[in-house]
Protein backbone atom coordinates (compact mmCIF):
# COMPACT_ATOMS: atom_id res chain seq x y z
CA UNK A 1 0.00 0.00 0.00
CA UNK A 2 1.09 3.57 -0.76
CA UNK A 3 0.28 6.51 1.19
CA UNK A 4 0.59 9.85 -1.34
CA UNK A 5 1.12 13.38 0.00
CA UNK A 6 -0.75 15.80 -1.56
CA UNK A 7 0.11 19.70 -0.59
CA UNK A 8 -2.44 22.66 -1.61
CA UNK A 9 -2.63 26.14 -1.36
CA UNK A 10 -5.35 28.18 -2.84
CA UNK A 11 -5.29 25.85 -6.71
CA UNK A 12 -8.87 24.80 -6.18
CA UNK A 13 -8.70 24.76 -10.29
CA UNK A 14 -5.67 22.32 -10.36
CA UNK A 15 -6.75 20.05 -7.65
CA UNK A 16 -9.62 18.31 -9.45
CA UNK A 17 -6.91 17.09 -11.85
CA UNK A 18 -4.63 16.33 -9.58
CA UNK A 19 -7.03 14.27 -7.44
CA UNK A 20 -8.32 12.75 -10.62
CA UNK A 21 -4.90 11.75 -12.42
CA UNK A 22 -4.71 9.43 -8.39
CA UNK A 23 -8.07 7.37 -9.01
CA UNK A 24 -7.55 6.64 -11.98
CA UNK A 25 -4.36 4.75 -11.44
CA UNK A 26 -4.30 0.91 -12.38
CA UNK A 27 -2.75 0.02 -9.06
CA UNK A 28 -5.48 0.59 -6.35
CA UNK A 29 -3.84 -0.14 -2.90
CA UNK A 30 -3.41 3.98 -1.91
CA UNK A 31 -4.83 6.64 0.14
CA UNK A 32 -4.38 10.02 -0.56
CA UNK A 33 -4.05 12.48 2.12
CA UNK A 34 -4.68 15.94 0.99
CA UNK A 35 -3.13 18.61 3.53
CA UNK A 36 -4.76 22.17 2.47
CA UNK A 37 -2.21 24.70 4.14
CA UNK A 38 -4.49 27.38 4.54
CA UNK A 39 -6.29 28.32 1.53
CA UNK A 40 -8.92 30.59 0.89
CA UNK A 41 -10.26 29.64 -1.98
CA UNK A 42 -13.04 27.10 -3.07
CA UNK A 43 -10.16 23.90 -1.94
CA UNK A 44 -12.55 22.29 0.10
CA UNK A 45 -15.28 22.63 -1.71
CA UNK A 46 -13.40 20.89 -5.06
CA UNK A 47 -12.97 17.93 -2.50
CA UNK A 48 -15.98 17.53 -1.29
CA UNK A 49 -16.65 16.18 -5.34
CA UNK A 50 -14.88 13.33 -4.65
CA UNK A 51 -16.47 10.12 -3.21
CA UNK A 52 -13.87 7.47 -2.32
CA UNK A 53 -12.58 6.14 1.36
CA UNK A 54 -8.95 6.08 0.24
CA UNK A 55 -9.52 10.41 0.31
CA UNK A 56 -8.75 11.96 2.86
CA UNK A 57 -8.53 15.71 3.49
CA UNK A 58 -6.55 17.70 6.55
CA UNK A 59 -6.68 21.45 6.92
CA UNK A 60 -4.34 23.77 8.88
CA UNK A 61 -3.22 26.93 9.56
CA UNK A 62 -0.61 28.55 6.65
CA UNK A 63 2.70 27.36 7.39
CA UNK A 64 4.28 26.24 3.79
CA UNK A 65 4.76 23.35 1.52
CA UNK A 66 7.49 21.74 3.86
CA UNK A 67 4.82 21.61 6.70
CA UNK A 68 2.12 20.86 4.79
CA UNK A 69 4.38 17.15 3.05
CA UNK A 70 5.49 16.87 7.03
CA UNK A 71 1.66 16.78 8.41
CA UNK A 72 0.72 14.60 5.59
CA UNK A 73 3.81 11.75 6.22
CA UNK A 74 2.73 12.11 10.23
CA UNK A 75 -0.61 11.05 8.66
CA UNK A 76 0.38 8.51 6.84
CA UNK A 77 -0.65 5.03 7.10
CA UNK A 78 1.70 3.31 4.69
CA UNK A 79 5.52 2.62 4.35
CA UNK A 80 5.79 3.85 1.30
CA UNK A 81 5.52 7.24 0.65
CA UNK A 82 4.81 9.27 -3.07
CA UNK A 83 4.19 13.37 -3.27
CA UNK A 84 1.82 15.18 -5.87
CA UNK A 85 1.76 18.86 -6.13
CA UNK A 86 -1.95 19.81 -6.22
CA UNK A 87 -0.22 21.48 -9.73
CA UNK A 88 0.57 18.05 -11.21
CA UNK A 89 -1.07 14.89 -12.04
CA UNK A 90 0.07 11.46 -13.14
CA UNK A 91 -0.58 8.83 -15.68
CA UNK A 92 -2.34 6.23 -15.54
CA UNK A 93 -0.31 3.49 -14.62
CA UNK A 94 2.29 5.47 -12.69
CA UNK A 95 2.18 3.75 -9.13
CA UNK A 96 2.05 0.57 -10.77
CA UNK A 97 5.21 0.70 -13.17
CA UNK A 98 7.17 2.40 -9.81
CA UNK A 99 6.36 -0.49 -7.88
CA UNK A 100 6.91 -2.84 -10.79
CA UNK A 101 10.75 -1.12 -11.14
CA UNK A 102 11.31 -1.31 -7.83
CA UNK A 103 10.15 -5.28 -7.20
CA UNK A 104 12.61 -5.91 -10.37
CA UNK A 105 15.71 -4.26 -8.31
CA UNK A 106 17.70 -6.56 -6.57
CA UNK A 107 18.17 -4.73 -3.23
CA UNK A 108 14.30 -4.62 -3.13
CA UNK A 109 12.35 -5.27 0.49
CA UNK A 110 9.17 -4.71 2.09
Amino acid sequence: MISIILPTFNRSRLLETSIQSVLDQTFPHWELIVVDDGSTDDSRETLKRFRDNRLRYVYQENRGVSSARNTGIRLATFSWLCFLDSDDYWKPHKLQRQLEALQNCPNYRV
